[in-house]
């Protein structure tokens, strides 16, 4: 009962909004679909129940032991994704116990409980894991393997989640600033040989998409009929809604065009959700979700500066950078921000096993929050404590 009162019961209010909301805008958006809204409506509602268990679990045990559970996720999710890319459907997911699952999730959700333990407790096994190259080392290996096999899946839009997720766990983790800045360099320096030579052959469709969006933002004519339908309709339909939008499941007469199936009505309840809320509640709703997101974003941030080990603050981090990733591509692609990609919207869109995952990954930043006051090992923070330096290197070794 303690630790139920002590949890942090803004982020859990925040995340029961957001769930709300999606079953509410599921109802609308799935309506064209065999079975219409309310069963797809009613199916998030059970899988937001399930989550909530798994939520509340994982938030009432200390995360200390749920670090263990990194390696073996970690490899049963790589197991799961080469499955997935050899036996999988069009949208790289496979069957388990009767429930379409998506292996990607499971393969990230992995790698941030994995590398959070790991950066914590290699420094312990020997010196040379304290050194900053080795541990960009040993995070671009754990990143790296999940991230290629993804490429090779073709599902560019779940590979770029990896980018800005690795990116924050180095950050976090304490590699210097000059490490991070020259990664960047490098980076920006091989754009040009990813997109022209390992894009076209990786995933064609999404070398496509991004020719398609650059083709869009400099005016050029494109098919609003073939290949722009989508990034046309549902940008359109955002663009016209006004401030109070056209109101929850509008109808044809009311000018909705969800309702005449321009946005994509496979996906809509999906992929494309924010299109139907952008039309259905206008500027007033999209705005809401985006509060609502932000202060879910914000709380985790406060709950990783509390955090009493590096393991809990790369872990809530890690997280953070997730969902942000999740919710810019998501509504970028909705408003012609980003090129169109098959990501989920966090606790909002319909899928079933990626509630989980985000209800589990909050989870984990609810123990951390919770957690907060009890006393590690001594051995547990002290590498970390005799080698910091307030520049956020590793001591001298760093300069070696």
């Amino acid at each position: 009962m303690k630790k139920i009162l002590g949890m942090n019961w803004l982020l859990v209010l925040t995340m029961a909004a957001l769930l709300i909301f999606g079953v509410y805008a599921i109802e609308s958006a799935a309506r064209h679909l065999n079975n219409g809204g309310e069963y797809f409506a009613g199916r998030q509602k059970i899988w937001a129940l399930v989550g909530c268990v798994v939520f509340f679990t994982t938030a009432l045990v200390d995360y200390k032991w749920i670090r263990w559970l990194g390696i073996p996720m970690y490899l049963v999710g790589l197991a799961m994704m080469v499955w997935a890319m050899l036996k999988g459907n069009d949208v790289h997911q496979v069957s388990l116990a009767g429930q379409m699952f998506q292996p990607t999730q499971l393969g990230i959700a992995a790698g941030i409980v994995l590398m959070g333990s790991v950066l914590q407790d290699l420094p312990r096994v020997h010196v040379i894991f304290r050194l900053p190259f080795v541990r960009v080392l040993v995070i671009g290996i754990l990143a790296g393997i999940p991230f290629l096999i993804v490429v090779a899946m073709g599902d560019m839009g779940s590979a770029l989640v990896w980018v800005p997720v690795t990116l924050v766990i180095m950050f976090v983790s304490g590699i210097p600033i000059r490490y991070l800045a020259m990664m960047m360099l490098v980076g920006f320096g091989c754009i040009a040989l990813a997109y022209y030579i390992i894009l076209p052959q990786a995933s064609p469709r999404g070398a496509a998409r991004i020719e398609l969006y650059l083709d869009m933002m400099e005016g050029r004519d494109v098919d609003i009929n073939g290949d722009a339908y989508a990034p046309h309709w549902v940008s359109t339909a955002i663009g016209k809604a006004g401030w109070k939008g056209i109101g929850w499941n509008a109808s044809e007469q009311k000018g909705s065009l969800h309702d005449k199936k321009y946005i994509p009505w496979k996906t809509a309840h999906n992929d494309f959700i924010f299109g139907v809320i952008g039309e259905e509640q206008g500027f007033r709703g999209s705005l809401l979700l985006l509060i609502g997101y932000s202060t879910l974003l914000i709380t985790c941030l406060f709950i990783a500066f509390g955090s009493r080990d590096s393991s809990g603050r790369i872990i809530v981090a890690a997280v953070v950078a997730l969902f942000f990733a999740h919710i810019f591509e998501n509504i970028g692609m909705c408003i012609l921000l980003t090129p169109i990609t098959g990501i989920p919207l966090p606790l909002v869109s319909y899928s079933g096993t990626f509630v989980l995952m985000c209800m589990f990954l909050l989870g984990l930043v609810q123990s951390v929050w919770v957690h907060r006051n009890v006393v590690p090992l001594i051995a547990e923070d002290e590498p970390e404590r005799r080698f910091s330096e307030p520049d956020g290197s590793m001591g001298s070794l760093v300069g070696m």
